[in-house]
């Protein structure tokens, strides 16, 4: 569900509407809902109830630190792979008791930073990150509380690019090796090895996959415990699909409840989950404004002023974002276009032979779904700024994101003397 409808043939963010916010701002445009941001995550917060366990947001989805304090403030914790998004889950309000630090290419700069702050816990996917850390808590004096990630050859997600639970992909150690990992983290002196974590991917609009990779994880569970280690946590990572407009409607938080119900009964274990397109996806749209149309002898093209350095899902991940005018069509009239943006590549294009309502130079349109992986995937290819991000709260709106100036972006170059 989310809060962006039809009223009286204008295309409303709750009680804002999009066109107000495109005439005022600017085109293109991020624009998310608070409502829809707040009702996602208490919708999967509240399926594992009585329970309370940590749902860290995946910064990586939406950076933006004004949706991670509307976020924080119902209690959210953060997910994060980089000393950056740590910073921000920081700045937008988020306890660093509640913080994960994942990924797989932990600088010494970074575990430091994170050790120092006091985060929840550090997600270990190698020997060599492992031993990295031990000399990191022993030249600062700090203890740091980990999980060891494991791969446990699922394969799921959307798109080959967000599958990360196969062997082949960089992510996580063997089963075996976990046990062995997690016994030797267990002698180090300021380690406190505290249990598993696991992520097999994005996008997943199946619950057998996670329910296969779970059942490893209290497989895993036992075999430690059995062999004297001590499991306390385990991290259970994200990847619950949402819907795209064009695909049949995933599982719901639940259903996926259920299921992590029914695979950890009586384990008596902590559990942790990294949602974030589940909660930021259909909380956001891209707004963009047609430029022309250009006829070719076998289509028609729609140019509009949002371009692959804004939004660039279609282009790496061939994507589907469903599209609407910000006024309602009236009728049944639809025809065929391809819609593409300014940059200068053939890549540039989101979708092809798309049925729509008639449009033309100066008409507005949406890009749905476009909360999760869009402004903060985005670039300044082609010299085009970073576009504004807006938040919605019932009847206001605010810019969390200025556009950036030209200026700006020349100002961090220089020409050498020579």
């Amino acid at each position: 569900m989310n809060h962006f409808d039809y009223r009286d043939g204008a295309l409303f963010c709750e009680d804002v509407s999009l066109e107000e916010i495109a005439n005022t701002v600017g085109t293109p445009v991020y624009v998310y809902s608070s409502a829809t941001l707040e009702r996602h995550y208490r919708v999967f917060k509240e399926a594992f109830a009585p329970a309370d366990p940590l749902v860290a947001y995946a910064v990586k989805a939406n950076g933006n630190i004004a949706v991670i304090a509307t976020l924080a403030k119902l209690g959210a914790g953060a997910d994060t792979v980089s000393a950056g998004e740590i910073q921000r889950a920081l700045a937008a309000g988020v306890p660093p008791e509640k913080i994960i630090f994942s990924g797989v290419g932990k600088t010494e700069a970074e575990l430091a930073y994170a050790i120092s702050v006091g985060v929840h816990q550090i997600n270990i996917e190698s020997i060599a990150e492992l031993e990295m850390l031990e000399r990191v808590t022993e030249l600062h004096g700090q203890r740091a509380a980990i999980a060891i990630r494991i791969n446990p050859d699922v394969g799921a997600g959307g798109h080959d690019k967000i599958s990360t639970g196969k062997t082949d992909a960089k992510f996580g150690v063997s089963v075996a090796d976990a046990l062995a990992l997690h016994a030797r983290a267990s002698k180090m002196k300021l380690i406190d090895a505290k249990g598993f974590a696991v992520h097999i991917g994005s996008q997943i609009k199946d619950l057998a996959p996670l329910e296969s990779a779970f059942r490893v994880m209290r497989t895993l569970t036992e075999t430690a415990r059995a062999q004297g280690l001590s499991v306390d946590r385990l991290d259970l990572g994200g990847g619950l699909g949402v819907p795209y407009f064009n695909e049949p409607e995933p599982p719901s938080p639940a259903d996926y409840a259920a299921m992590v119900r029914r695979v950890f009964d009586g384990l008596d274990v902590a559990l942790s989950f990294e949602p974030g397109r589940l909660i930021a996806a259909n909380a956001g749209v891209l707004v963009s404004r047609v430029i022309r149309i250009q006829d070719r002898p076998a289509r028609r093209i729609l140019v509009v002023d949002a371009a692959m350095n804004d939004l660039i899902r279609p282009a790496m991940y061939e994507a589907f974002h469903e599209i609407k005018p910000l006024v309602e069509a009236r009728g049944d009239a639809r025809e065929k276009m391809d819609v593409v943006g300014p940059i200068c590549e053939t890549g540039d294009t989101f979708t092809r032979g798309r049925d729509l309502p008639p449009l033309g130079p100066e008409d507005l349109v949406a890009f749905m779904t476009a909360g999760a992986y869009g402004a903060v995937m985005s670039s300044m290819y082609n010299a085009r700024p970073l576009i504004p991000e807006v938040l919605v709260r019932g009847d206001r709106f605010d810019v969390v994101r200025r556009r950036w100036k030209l200026s700006e972006q020349l100002g961090l170059e220089k020409i050498p003397a020579w």
